[in-house]
């Protein structure tokens, strides 16, 4: 979920694992706004994800549990706040509002795209704190940008039944939601947390799973189990099974052997999958807003990753 600094990397594992571990975290996580499109077309957005969250939280917490035992998910309170903090930025507020877009018309693809932001969000953020990035860096965020407004402006204009029309204010939700991702991610490490990211996410998911469950509760949101589609709940356990568990903790793993500079290129792969699959399983039209708009975005990312990578070395 999010990346910490340079210098907490350790030696390289087997290029064999690194590399099965990228195609989970490419693939999975690609594909989890898929996923999404999918739940939030019978399940509420926020009471579903919410409940995504709050099971992905206890499933990791039993397997945490059997295996180092359960003191070690036991937390003072400063380290649990900051986790709590970490699940209103990224599971309520970035997740959260993802499936709100997504439920109210942003296509799966576009989703990601938007999402592939973060990256340059973040260089900002360290820019107000201080941190003054590379001029690559500068340059792949107003590339970012630009390409950002004519995926929005461009894709709000499209007309035309099957022209693949962007709803403006959906698209903004998820604006919205890939910036407070971005704040979640680059605040991380002014957090007291725990030093296990195993212990820090199940604390992460529950405390956001039970705030999106009682947000969605009180704006009249509620379950439905009995009458949801097959397909429906095999979209949601893929997301709790695959999205919050199986790539999280591969994710973790090439937080700790592999270049972060390698791992972060999940960023620009993603959007990838997702405008893929989206087209293929939802027939969401590739239209070319979303192709130039999109390509754009990616090569900024890109450029920003290269020139961190560079200032890293």
């Amino acid at each position: 979920m999010t990346t910490p600094p340079e210098s907490s990397l350790r030696a390289p594992a087997a290029p064999g694992l690194v590399a099965v571990a990228l195609v989970i975290v490419y693939l999975v996580w690609g594909s989890t706004y898929l996923g999404i499109r999918v739940v939030v077309k019978e399940v509420p957005p926020l009471v579903g994800m919410g409940s995504r969250f709050l099971v992905a939280a206890i499933l990791l917490a039993l397997v945490l549990g059997l295996r180092n035992g359960f003191r070690t998910l036991l937390l003072p309170r400063r380290e649990l706040l900051g986790c709590a903090a970490l699940g209103m930025m990224l599971p309520v507020l970035g997740n959260g509002l993802v499936s709100v877009g997504e439920s109210r018309g942003t296509p799966s693809g576009v989703t990601a795209l938007l999402i592939a932001i973060a990256p340059l969000m973040i260089t900002l953020f360290r820019y107000a704190a201080g941190d003054r990035p590379r001029a690559g860096s500068v340059t792949g965020v107003g590339l970012g940008f630009a390409g950002l407004v004519y995926l929005v402006v461009a894709g709000n204009h499209a007309t035309g039944s099957g022209s693949g029309h962007l709803p403006l204010w959906p698209a903004l939700i998820v604006l919205f939601a890939s910036t407070c991702w971005a704040f979640g991610s680059w605040v991380q490490p002014r957090l007291p947390l725990p030093q296990d990211a195993f212990v820090m996410t199940v604390h992460e998911m529950w405390t956001g799973g039970v705030v999106l469950l009682v947000a969605g509760t009180v704006g009249g949101e509620r379950l439905h189990p009995s009458s949801y589609s097959p397909h429906i709940w095999f979209a949601w356990g893929y997301l709790v099974v695959f999205g919050s568990m199986l790539a999280f903790s591969a994710y973790v793993w090439l937080l700790g052997n592999a270049p972060i500079s390698l791992v972060a290129t999940y960023a620009y792969v993603n959007p990838v999958v997702a405008v893929v699959l989206g087209a293929v399983i939802l027939d969401e039209p590739i239209t070319a807003a979303v192709v130039v708009g999109g390509a754009v975005i990616v090569v900024a990312v890109a450029i920003v990753i290269s020139s961190e990578r560079r200032r890293a070395a």
